[in-house]
């Protein structure tokens, strides 16, 4: 007999949560029969559109297994090997791929210190001095994270203020969009304020922190950006040949609201555990919690001892602060039994 795994839940990441039980459904409802492979179906063309609805009907999308591979490809498809991409350095595509933007796209990567994840143009400028300089590579793509690896948030307005900037200066926008459902949610917007109406040129748009099984989106706002990108998606092999399990997906993920009502779930859970732990004197939040994300400051000493019942990360060694990431299955329930643990470790 196969012993039952118990079921536990754990503020490590939004990647360790389940299936939410409608995008489930939806994978069996395309469980049907057979369809053209490699994306030529109707599901996939229905998810297609339900993108459209959302960010436009001139955008173009492509699915692809992950997030890295959404932003490696997506940065491939706009660069050249001589270009620079300039990001946060505590961005995902500087800290957590492996190299795998700088092997993929031959592109130097110029990592911008920023104590909440964001960037600024006043943090970009200096980086322009060797335009048209052939020693120095050439800046083509600002790229953020949205929400940022801190958990915070870019508002409309500081989106158009660097992709302004960046159209000025023949670059490019690109946004890592992993937690793009969070950020909107977050700032109580649509999708389409924060990424086509804000200027954004492409986007990463994830799936997996939000209910999904896996599977993310490229979407391109300028389609002339797009032109070469079913081969390029294709050498990265992220060419998914049974793709309408990940367009199904989209698609249960994008009507009805779902993309936001679990985001809105996960955001809230969030400011709870903040609100909670911020009663704890031994605590401190580092960050203003504007997605699903805690920031806090916990005496090294307890780290450990907590970890054991629910895992969690340390996000910097030296100061001792964790990060405690939320869910869409996340529950007052959770959130109270770990908050009632460490209050009794943490003394």
């Amino acid at each position: 007999m196969t012993k039952r795994i118990k079921p536990s839940r754990s503020f490590a990441s939004d990647n360790n949560s389940g299936v939410h039980p409608s995008v489930l459904q939806a994978i069996a409802a395309a469980n049907e029969g057979h369809v053209i492979a490699y994306g030529d179906d109707p599901y996939t063309e229905a998810a297609v559109q339900k993108f459209r609805e959302h960010f436009g009907k001139l955008v173009d999308v492509y699915f692809v297994f992950g997030g890295t591979g959404a932003n490696v490809l997506g940065l491939k498809a706009v660069t050249e090997p001589y270009h620079a991409v300039i990001c946060a350095e505590t961005a995902h595509i500087n800290v957590d791929e492996c190299g795998a933007p700088e092997k993929f796209t031959g592109c130097k990567l110029l990592a911008v210190p920023t104590k909440d994840g964001k960037i600024t143009v006043d943090q970009v400028k200096p980086l322009l001095e060797g335009v048209g300089f052939e020693h120095h590579v050439q800046p083509r793509v600002i790229s953020v994270s949205q929400a940022t690896e801190m958990g915070t948030v870019y508002r409309a307005r500081e989106l158009k203020t660097l992709a302004s900037f960046a159209h000025k200066h023949d670059m490019l926008l690109h946004v890592d969009g992993a937690r793009i459902a969070n950020a909107a949610a977050g700032l109580s917007v649509e999708l389409g304020e924060i990424t086509r109406d804000a200027g954004v040129d492409v986007l990463s748009f994830g799936g997996a922190k939000n209910g999904m099984i896996y599977g993310e989106a490229v979407v391109f706002f300028d389609q002339k950006l797009s032109k070469d990108f079913k081969y390029i998606r294709k050498q990265g092999t992220h060419l998914p040949s049974k793709m309408r399990f990940i367009s199904a997906q989209f698609s249960a993920l994008l009507a009805d609201g779902l993309w936001r009502k679990n985001a809105e779930h996960a955001n809230r859970m969030a400011k709870v555990l903040a609100r909670e732990l911020e009663k704890i004197p031994q605590i401190r939040i580092t960050q203003e919690v504007q997605s699903n994300g805690v920031f806090a400051i916990v005496p090294r000493r307890y780290v450990t001892l907590l970890q054991k019942q629910y895992f969690f990360y340390v996000w910097n060694e030296a100061t001792s602060e964790v990060r405690l990431m939320t869910s869409f299955d996340t529950t007052e329930a959770d959130i109270g039994a770990f908050v009632s643990l460490v209050k009794k470790t943490v003394k």
